[in-house]
Formats: structure tokens, sequence, C-alpha cells
């Protein structure tokens, strides 16, 4: 549910209702634009039904919010979210390019990598520490010391760093390190992962599960927001569909659909997509195109050597020439990059 109040409402009359709310055991969300301030109810609006909230004062409509998730829908706020990271942010008006390799290996792979990914017009450095692999035998990360490698790569460059997260020790870990924490597709809907990671004080991107929908990404989105924590980045990285000519299929359709739903900034991720170099940048292109805020891109330097996903990793000259050619795109967007 969603309460509209009149234009120019008193901030009494918005503190009234709030209040009101308030005293039923539900959580408010207030949206405040230029002209109009928008009050979200979250919980069991039944606990409303005798209230008579609806002619309050300076209440102008109560409207009904069908979807399960709240925090996260465009309805409870209406405006684009732009979320703060360090010295830059994800949002509207900016092309965000997070860019590294897909497992970090040793300290010296990492720094070259974050240099030459800066050099090129990147934010951000990702890069794996946590390691969930389909196969227990393969590389699994480095941990702890791979964190440490981060920071060090962010005071060495000013770049912002973000990591995946697979457990609760590991955000207890990564939050000592890292700018961002990443919530992995094969944790999406690892409920309590989601929660904690709301706790955390971190903003957070959350790429969509290998066969989620839109709507049940958008409520793992809500666990974390649910926690106090509103800075959740999304990020479309394909789903598994018939198709075994690339690794994923990426939906970019989701971006579109997404604005329409939420007012999350979207990032798309085409290395992971599609699991093949050749088809990063069409994909990337395509998804600036299509009005996504940001791309993760995996840079490697030797990436015929990577420990993890050499196939899809972008050599330091391949992703320089892949900047180069998204800027146009960008400008076209009315994006800053």
């Amino acid at each position: 549910m969603i309460i509209i109040m009149k234009p120019g409402a008193s901030k009494e009359a918005i503190k009234n209702v709030e209040e009101m709310i308030l005293s039923r055991g539900l959580q408010v969300h207030l949206s405040t634009g230029d002209q109009v301030t928008i009050v979200g109810v979250v919980g069991d609006k039944t606990k409303l039904s005798d209230s008579n909230i609806e002619i309050a004062e300076g209440v102008d409509k109560v409207v009904a919010v069908t979807e399960s998730y709240k925090l996260s829908n465009r309805k409870f706020h209406p405006e684009d979210s732009t979320i703060p990271v360090g010295n830059t942010s994800i949002g509207p008006d900016t092309l965000t390019i997070m860019a590294g390799p897909c497992a970090i290996e040793n300290k010296d792979q990492l720094m070259e990598t974050a240099f030459a990914v800066k050099k090129a017009g990147a934010t951000f450095l990702r890069g794996g520490a946590y390691k969930p692999r389909t196969s227990p035998y393969s590389f699994q990360g480095l941990e702890i010391e791979g964190l440490k490698y981060m920071q060090e790569a962010r005071e060495a460059t000013g770049l912002r760093v973000i990591c995946e997260v697979t457990s609760e020790h590991a955000i207890e870990a990564a939050v000592k390190y890292v700018d961002m924490l990443q919530i992995g597709a094969r944790n999406m809907q690892n409920f309590e992962l989601l929660k904690e990671a709301g706790k955390s004080g971190l903003p957070v991107l959350l790429k969509r599960g290998l066969s989620a929908t839109i709507d049940e990404w958008l409520n793992a989105a809500e666990y974390i927001m649910s926690e106090g924590n509103e800075q959740v980045v999304l990020c479309e990285r394909g789903i598994r569909t018939f198709e075994t000519a690339t690794r994923n299929t990426l939906d970019l359709s989701a971006v579109p659909v997404l604005r329409q739903k939420t007012h999350l900034p979207v990032i798309v991720d085409p290395s992971h997509a599609t699991g093949v170099r050749a088809y990063v940048e069409p994909l990337a292109k395509a998804a600036v195109a299509c009005g996504a805020d940001g791309l993760m891109i995996e840079v490697h330097p030797c990436p015929e050597r990577a420990l993890s996903d050499g196939p899809q990793s972008l050599t330091f000259d391949a992703f320089e020439q892949l900047t180069a050619k998204l800027k146009p795109y960008a400008e076209l967007s009315g994006r800053k990059f």
C-alpha cells in the first residue's frame, strides 16, 4: 500500500500519517519529491483497515500495491535511485564500468589488472576472492589473502573494489577490505545470506539467479533492503535456457522491464552471460543502448592462463578498445563515461 499525499501537504500532516502507520506495528518508507510525498506501508496492510487513513489531513489517495516486493518497487520510490560507493556512484546519468579478473590469483596479477582497467576508464575493480565453482576440484579462491590484495589495489589506484561473498563468514571478512559486496547467481535465493548482506552496511550488487524470474529477483533484493540497507544494485548476467551456443542467454529485455518495476540501478554482465570473448563487445554495446546503468566485464592479463573463466576474459588491449567504442553509446544514452 502507498499513501499519496496532496501537493504541498504539511510536515505535520505527513508525520501524523507516519504515526498512524507505526502505531499499527507497520513500517514506513518515505519518498519525498519536489511536489508530492509518497508514504509506503510495509507489512500487513489489513492492520490499517479500520484506520480511516484515506481521510486523514493531507492525504490525496491510497493505492494498493499488489506486488510482494515493496521497498524495491517503483511505486514506493518513483525516482531512480543513485547508489553512492566511495568517491563514485551508480545510477542515472553515469555509465559505471566494473572490470577485473574472475578470480584473484596473486598480487601481481591483480595489481597489473587494476592499473590497466583504470587507464581504460573503469571505476570499479572486480575480483573473486571466494569462488563458488561447479566442481569442488576447481580453484576456489584466495579468500582473505585475496581481499587484502584488493585493498592494496584500491589504495594504489583509487578504484572502488567489489568482491563476491558466499557465506556469513565471508561477509564478516570482506567488509574490512572492500567497498561493495556481490551476491552471485547461485546465491540469489540464499535468504540468510541476503539478510546478512543487508546488515553489513555496504552497498550490495545482486546478480540474477540462473533460472529466476524478474519478480523473484526483486523479492531477493527486498530481503537485503528489509534489513535497512537500500543500497542495492541489480546485475543481469544471463539465464539458463535451451540454447547451448552461449554459456547462458543474456536477457536484455530485463533492463527496460526493471526500469518499469523498480527504482534500483541495473547493470549487465556480458562476460558470464556468453562465456565467449567475441560476444562481449556487441552485447556490452546493446546493454548500454537499452538503458543499463553499467557493465561488469572480466579482464585478465593472460586469459589463456586464467584459473577461472579465461575464454570469456578480455585482454588489456581488447578492454581498452571496448571502452573507447562504448563512449558514443554512452553519449547517445545521456550518460557520462
